[in-house]
């Protein structure tokens, strides 16, 4: 049985009904324990029979081109088997479902670090060796590889709604300030890999990616073969982060090399790699302008940015998309230039637009509740608006009221202290708040159930980066289904199986979860027609089905193996509703007033993210989030020569995310009870993203209140904390 299903209507709560009680427990992850001994199959564990070893020759210059390459001295090297270039191989990954084919090499060059060959050995010490041994000629271009000093740049069409330049002349009170975020890596743990091998004309791949179903369209758009030529597995990946989005590099060169040698051929980036060519988020400029009047109106919203990419790459990081509807205004404005240079092209990178945004937005809203003199609480509840104040759509379900409140009430926000007053030894002490938000979407997806007796098993080509995919699934599965956890097999990451939205844009559990709900509920159909009852009376529970006074169990009913496919994609929702998760931050931190050094003592973040489906990986995947947002705001900073453009911090020792003494141990999350029913048909909302969304702020609000200085780069260094001290 297959069913197509469009999201035109508010759906009942049926997983409000059902009686197995497994949806929304704190249930351990299947895939766990095979994770933590290590027995988890990743892309670099597997070595097929006659496997070569890949390593990508990158150039060495930001701009121009490839005129020759001296094979012949690293051909003469033991083990060499093949210097390869071929115009089909990637410059730069797609970003996946956006639609766009990866970007393909030829012979130019466009940024320090990019993909230009693929030398092959028998061993993988031997094509390091040659790859690095081998000599380029080239003809380098003038490039630019900095925002500041390209003149290259492109400026869209300002999105606007009200009178935004009348609405700021006449404020009371003003806030105009500008703000910069350096770039940011991804930084996944398992790096970038991809096995390719041949049976005649069909390749099946190997590789760490989070979009199965349009990773194969991009790979057989890139060997120019039909995708029904293409099997793409990937059941176990260790992160994306937006990374693994698109086909890479390594994919394509792996499948090129395979095919023209006639044997598998597996290419692994190096950590150093990884950085170098990977997408990376772009730095951003930022501009806020907000006017209110004296009583904390907000009447004008201007949030303006400029950010950058390589030629003819159409993503852009969305800076101002939750500037656009967290509160409301007479006059609102944002606008986005685009610099063109050339250095390792941007792309998603975890939560694009809010991640960097909310930092400079939030930031600024608690400056004019300085300005007014009002409790930067009282400043957002005062300012929300009843509907989208761009377009004028209601929200779904919005419980960012809740948030803040709730959040104040337990953080102990009513005991807030004067800026600036308040000291432990040489530590200054301050606490900080910041609203999150983050637009839901459902994406595209199909799943196959099967069901024997009370056995289940599931089917999409779904991914789990780290998530929680596995266990969500076979929950959703048991719940419809009436049966214990451990009776469902869960099969993902294989092309071969049912299409799905792939891992990103928190819409991953939204849209394949949705998917497998609906081909759960048609077997549910089927069962209550052999139990000989209406489906909407059907109660299923550990392996019973009952309604209209009959009873049987499901091992009688379904002998033999039935399944049903759904498919499920947005509609008239989308359209008549706005959605979105929404949160607040607090965060407590110390300031070192002779080293500048700053602690985050204790955070609290406070969601209401739609229908929880596992309280152990949501709150997992928002701790996560939080995580990140510390990093943005204290530790990451990517750095690049200025005479090249090339990554100087291009590994985890002087790329500083947050390790463990830098993440406070009283770290919380609450989850607000939410459905939202114009969301999806299972009324949840994306988590990982929420939970970086904002926090940052949270933590450099923190810091002003504890010093009464303010940064406007970040993240906030212990030397540009010093030089604010001293100031």
């Amino acid at each position: 049985m297959k069913d197509h299903f469009t999201m035109d209507s508010p759906q009942p709560r049926l997983l409000d009904e059902t009686k197995q009680g497994v949806i929304g427990t704190p249930m351990d992850r299947p895939d766990g324990p095979r994770k933590v001994s290590g027995t988890a199959d990743y892309t670099a564990d597997h070595a097929p029979d006659g496997m070569a070893h890949g390593m990508l020759v990158r150039a060495t210059f930001a701009r121009g081109r490839i005129t020759g390459m001296d094979r012949d001295a690293v051909l003469g090297i033991a083990g060499v088997i093949d210097v390869i270039t071929d115009p089909r191989m990637i410059r730069n990954p797609a970003q996946g479902m956006a639609g766009a084919a990866p970007v393909q090499t030829g012979d130019e060059v466009h940024f320090h670090g990019q993909p230009i060959a693929l030398v092959v050995a028998e061993t993988f010490e031997a094509a390091r060796d040659a790859a690095q041994r081998l000599t380029v000629q080239y003809q380098a271009a003038p490039a630019a590889v900095s925002p500041e000093t390209t003149p290259d740049t492109e400026t869209g069409d300002p999105v606007t709604a009200g009178d935004f330049d009348s609405a700021w002349s006449a404020a009371d009170v003003q806030i105009d300030r500008a703000y910069t975020t350096p770039s940011q890596a991804a930084a996944a743990m398992e790096p970038h890999a991809a096995i390719a091998e041949w049976q005649g004309d069909h390749v099946t791949l190997r590789s760490a990616l989070q979009m199965v179903r349009f990773n194969k369209a991009e790979l057989a758009d890139t060997l120019g073969i039909g995708p029904s030529k293409v099997r793409i597995l990937a059941p176990f990946v260790g992160g994306g982060f937006g990374s693994k989005l698109g086909l890479g590099p390594e994919a394509a060169a792996a499948a090129i090399a395979a095919q023209k040698l006639g044997r598998p051929v597996r290419v692994v980036m190096t950590r150093q790699t990884v950085f170098d060519t990977v997408l990376r988020r772009s730095e951003t400029a930022q501009r806020v302008r907000l006017g209110a009047t004296k009583d904390g109106r907000i009447t004008a919203i201007s949030h303006d940015d400029r950010v950058s990419n390589i030629d003819g790459e159409g993503f852009a990081e969305p800076v101002s998309q939750a500037s656009q509807f967290l509160y409301g205004a007479s006059g609102l404005s944002f606008t986005q230039t685009v610099a063109r240079i050339a250095a390792t092209p941007a792309g998603s990178v975890r939560a694009p637009g809010e991640a960097v945004g909310m930092l400079a937005f939030e930031a600024a809203i608690d400056e004019l509740a300085d300005a007014l003199g009002m409790d930067p609480l009282e400043l957002r509840l005062k300012n929300l608006p009843q509907k989208h104040p761009i377009d004028g759509r209601p929200y779904s379900a919005r419980r960012l009221a809740d948030c803040l409140t709730e959040g104040a009430a337990r953080f102990g926000w009513a005991d807030r202290w004067t800026a600036g007053t308040r000291r432990e030894g040489d530590w200054l002490i301050g606490i900080g708040m910041a609203s999150a938000a983050r637009s839901n979407m459902l994406v595209k997806s199909s799943a196959r159930v099967r069901l024997t007796g009370d056995q289940a098993t599931v089917e999409t080509d779904m991914t789990d980066i780290g998530t929680g995919t596995y266990a969500i699934l076979a929950q959703i599965t048991a719940e419809m289904l009436g049966l214990p956890a451990a009776n469902v097999a869960v099969r993902l990451g294989d092309s071969d199986l049912p299409g799905a939205s792939g891992s990103g844009g928190s819409f991953g559990a939204n849209s394949a979860g949705s998917a497998v709900f609906l081909a759960a509920k048609k077997l549910r159909a089927e069962i209550a027609e052999r139990l000989g009852c209406d489906a909407e009376g059907l109660t299923l529970q550990n392996g019973q089905a009952r309604g209209d006074n009959r009873e049987a169990a499901l091992a009688d009913l379904v002998p033999e193996e039935i399944f049903a496919e759904a498919t499920i994609e947005k509609g008239k929702t989308a359209k008549s509703h706005f959605s979105s998760g929404f949160g607040a931050h607090f965060a407590e931190v110390a300031v070192n007033e002779w080293t500048g050094e700053i602690r985050v003592r204790r955070m609290l973040g406070v969601m209401s993210m739609g229908r929880i489906l596992n309280e152990k990986t949501a709150r997992s995947q928002a701790l996560g989030g939080m995580i990140w947002g510390i990093g943005a705001a204290l530790t990451e900073e990517m750095q690049s020569d200025p005479r090249d453009g090339h990554i100087v911090t291009r590994d985890l020792a002087n790329y500083h995310v947050p390790a463990h003494a830098d993440v406070p141990g009283d770290m919380q999350v609450v989850f607000l009870e939410e459905r939202d029913d114009w969301a999806n048909p299972i009324q949840t909302k994306g988590i990982g993203e929420l939970g970086i969304s904002g926090a940052g702020a949270a933590v450099i609000n923190a810091i002003s209140h504890a010093t009464g200085k303010r940064s406007y780069d970040y993240p906030v260094l212990p030397d540009r904390m010093v030089a604010l001290l001293e100031g």
